[in-house]
């Protein structure tokens, strides 16, 4: 700020706020204030600037959550998304259950903003997955589809088929659960369970979804279902073929591309081409080890709406900086 805006005087101060008046608060366009004050509606726009570039002015928004605007509409901008959330920087130094319930809450508060009777919703496991179940408290009469099985180890209450059942409860649609584990032996025992009648019909539902909310997991310990379920020799085969990223059990290399591995032969799981083809995917992924793998799945083009935290939107943004991205998908 310089000096002589430090030291303007009351005159000249109720004036700059007068003007800032006249815009901010009723409404009046520039022309109309020159035309009052007789100066020019260029000589208003630096009155303008002035009041709030010095403080006399104070422009702010208060949104309906916790949310950090300008982060989510850089983030939006760079990847060419429909929708960017952001966690409030302040968040960054909660603990992860926090931010989880906080990305969780953000996902409900949306979907049910954004859901209509015509949709069908798909829904990966995930703890912020199931923290979004948690928080959902009004949709309307749509099915609910599981788009992966169950990730061995899991009590009951975190287990994918009961946030499918907790979604369906405030729905009141039909649900299409997996009763199956997520990773199986071998390609042979996820054929036989895939022709299994009730898997089969929720298999038969991925076709038909409009919506889906789904996990982005990163291919290290401790931030992928998948990656956690498997033994360590194949988590590392996987990894050399160049794994960064994984949604519902299907793995994206750096670029955003596919990546073929074995895995894909042994995972009850809707497939990419499947994930592809949904109009809305609501992305959730957050913290800052899960940058790159959010950053890849963004290149993928599959994700119309992400939501995340600080913690991982300023990597991100220094990832699409240094790599700019070519959105396919849109809306």
């Amino acid at each position: 700020m310089s000096a002589s805006r430090k030291s303007a005087s009351l005159t000249e101060a109720m004036l700059l706020a007068t003007v800032a008046r006249r815009f901010y608060v009723q409404g009046r366009s520039k022309l109309e204030i020159a035309g009052e004050f007789g100066v020019s509606r260029f000589k208003v726009a630096r009155m303008l600037d002035t009041a709030t570039e010095s403080g006399l002015v104070r422009v702010e928004f208060s949104l309906p959550a916790p949310v950090d605007l300008a982060l989510s509409d850089e983030v939006r901008s760079a990847y060419g998304l429909e929708r960017a959330l952001v966690l409030e920087r302040s968040t960054e130094r909660e603990p992860k259950e926090v931010v989880r319930a906080k990305i969780g809450s953000l996902a409900a508060r949306l979907l049910e903003e954004i859901a209509v009777p015509s949709d069908v919703i798909g829904l990966s496991w995930a703890r912020s997955v199931n923290a979004m179940a948690e928080a959902v408290r009004s949709l309307p009469r749509c099915p609910i589809v599981q788009l992966c099985g169950v990730q061995a180890g899991m009590d009951m209450r975190g287990r994918s088929v009961e946030t499918v059942s907790r979604v369906t409860s405030v729905s009141g649609g039909d649900a299409y659960p997996i009763f199956g584990p997520l990773v199986l032996p071998d390609r042979r025992t996820t054929e036989t369970l895939r022709r299994q009648p009730g898997i089969a019909e929720t298999f038969g539902q991925f076709k038909n979804l409009t919506k889906a909310v789904v996990s982005i997991g990163a291919w290290q310990p401790g931030e992928s279902t998948v990656y956690d379920a498997l033994d360590e020799a194949e988590r590392a085969a996987i990894a050399a073929r160049g794994a960064t990223a994984e949604v519902a059990a299907r793995l994206f290399d750096a670029s955003g591309n596919a990546l073929s591995t074995g895995l894909a032969h042994h995972v009850l799981a809707i497939s990419h081409e499947e994930l592809m083809a949904v109009p809305e995917v609501i992305a959730l992924g957050y913290s800052r080890p899960k940058a790159a793998a959010v950053d890849a799945v963004l290149r993928s083009g599959m994700v119309s709406t992400l939501i995340t935290d600080a913690a991982a939107a300023v990597p991100l943004l220094a990832l699409a900086a240094k790599n700019p991205v070519v959105s396919e998908k849109q809306g």
